[in-house]
């Protein structure tokens, strides 16, 4: 289809051109047989699908309704945790904040308790470093009597 064509298509198919633009693309579709094809089958493609839809909508059969109202009254409510333990939602709310409220300070606790730890290695792994290819040089084995005397219990 030619760009005269392709740029409207939506709005000549809809009826919703103006009167020039309308009239620029019928001139087009009198000269043109490939567009005047193109339009045509566009135009049947949406007839078949005008002819799909139902004329009139689906209404639900008498006392529908009704029987839905009947199951719902007839189910009860499936008992949770809140509801045996009488927890509403409020409360339930509440009682996710004083967790995560005791997990902040817990957490800070560790924290400022971590710093009493040494942060050098331990006497274990000074001697495991022993048996490294590295140790054989004799600054190394110097290293590691300054980090085991350095070492305090």
């Amino acid at each position: 289809m030619h760009a005269v064509v392709m740029e409207s298509l939506e709005e000549y198919l809809a009826g919703a051109l103006k009167p020039a633009a309308q009239r620029e693309i019928e001139a087009h579709l009198k000269a043109c047989d490939a567009c005047r094809e193109e339009i045509r089958s566009i135009e049947d493609v949406s007839q078949l699908f005008l002819s799909l839809r139902p004329e009139e909508p689906a209404a639900p059969s008498p006392g529908f309704y009704l029987k839905v109202l009947e199951q719902v009254s007839e189910r009860q409510a499936v008992p949770s945790v809140g509801n045996v333990l009488g927890l509403g939602f409020a409360c339930g709310r509440r009682l996710i904040f004083a967790s995560l409220l005791t997990l902040a300070v817990l957490g800070s606790y560790l924290v400022l308790r971590e710093s009493g730890y040494a942060a050098g290695p331990t006497p274990e792994a000074v001697m495991a470093q022993q048996e490294s290819p590295a140790f054989d040089s004799a600054p190394a084995q110097d290293n590691m009597l300054v980090t085991l005397t350095a070492y305090e219990h």
